[in-house]
């Protein structure tokens, strides 16, 4: 045979919850075979003995910056990182300049992606034309161009009945809508969580309220239109027990956290530490803990980094006008392998929420080790 050998590795089963030893044989774009696999002359060997070998991970929540922005990251840039940081696929969110609203601009999208090479990119569409939430962008050209989900990413879409009307077309297309849910009349002007740290350091807040009042929103949308919502980078515990909620009532609702919300705490602001500054901001000590029973529950069934670069300069400026979001596609892994020593997951539900349970909700052909599966796969030294 003419391919890829990987020998000896701990092969981590998303699905079944499994880790066994085993061989893995790579022919073209597929896996050929699992199990013992005997040696071959005309194939390259990978010795995986010591490391775990998972399905290829996947962000569904990335900032790729081109077209527009590339000052801060291009999709070439953008899908490097991706690969060192152990993942095969990324998708691109729309708040590019132009917006990434039309069939034309996902296709410039995928085609850089092809130019680069390297982690695969699936492009999320704009709900409405420029994001701007006054018109509906075409969802039906951009889905049929590529585009896997629509957003109107960092801004939440207002108008009621505009996102009733996404939704709708979103279901008839089989499409997931993804939100960022936070109400601007709660928001405007803050620029961190609201509590006792932003009192101290004399910055305006954004409360806990203005990301459940729009959680609550949009599921209610989601229960009348039959729409899978998708709720980006969960931050409190009040939207945790929404979610949680909306599930125990049968609808389709699914939610993401970041390894940053994961980790940190409003704490992290002091020192007015523009690098800490994201949205949504980093919350309390509580919210961390709920996130992290909310992923063992199953009520959050993905981890996306929301991986937001700027330029040095950008950043580089009083907390007031930095611009929010940090990097985090190289640190992720690194990151969310403490789920596992905290006893919060077990590895193989680690696994799950970055690689079989983003394929199902966007639709992919990906996230397995399996005969006949598209041979995308991750390699992870515990040791390093």
């Amino acid at each position: 045979m003419t391919g890829l050998i990987i020998k000896g590795g701990t092969v981590v089963d998303p699905v079944s919850g499994n880790l066994f030893q085993a061989d893995i044989a790579v022919v073209g774009e597929r896996i050929a075979s699992v199990g013992k696999v005997p040696e071959a002359k005309d194939a390259t060997v990978v010795d995986a003995r010591g490391c775990y070998v998972l399905p290829g991970l996947i962000d569904m929540h990335v900032h790729l910056r081109e077209p527009g922005y590339e000052h801060k990251e291009t999709i070439a840039t953008g899908v490097a990182a991706a690969l060192r940081g152990g993942f095969t696929a990324v998708c691109a969110m729309p708040n590019t300049r132009p917006v990434c609203d039309s069939a034309a601009t996902v296709g410039f999208v995928l085609k850089r992606a092809k130019e680069a090479g390297g982690a695969r990119v699936y492009p999320v569409g704009a709900l409405t034309k420029g994001s701007e939430g006054k018109e509906l962008a075409p969802l039906e050209e951009m889905r049929a161009a590529g585009a896997v989900a629509f957003s109107d990413d960092g801004r939440w879409v207002r108008d009621g009945q505009l996102m009733r009307r996404a939704m709708e077309y979103a279901a008839m297309l089989g499409v997931p809508v993804i939100s960022h849910c936070e109400a601007p009349d709660l928001s405007a002007g803050g620029v961190m969580h609201e509590g006792r740290t932003a009192f101290i350091l004399g910055l305006r807040g954004i409360p806990a309220a203005a990301e459940e009042v729009a959680v609550a929103r949009d599921i209610i949308l989601a229960a009348l239109t039959g729409c899978h919502l998708h709720v980006a980078h969960v931050s409190t515990a009040g939207a945790v027990r929404l979610i949680r909620e909306a599930k125990a009532r049968g609808l389709r609702v699914t939610a993401e956290v970041t390894p940053h919300h994961l980790t940190l705490t409003e704490e992290a602001v002091k020192g007015y530490n523009t690098n800490a500054k994201v949205n949504p901001p980093l919350r309390t000590a509580a919210d961390v803990a709920a996130l992290k029973e909310g992923l063992a529950d199953g009520t959050v069934d993905v981890i996306a980094t929301d991986h937001a670069p700027h330029a040095r300069e950008e950043k580089e400026v009083e907390f007031d006008a930095a611009p929010f979001g940090m990097v985090g596609l190289e640190t992720a892994v690194g990151l969310v392998m403490a789920l596992v020593r905290e006893g919060v997951l077990t590895l193989p539900q680690l696994v799950a929420k970055l690689t079989v349970n983003p394929a199902r909700i966007l639709g992919l052909e990906a996230g397995l080790i399996r005969e006949g599966a598209v041979a995308e796969i991750t390699l992870i030294d515990p040791e390093t």
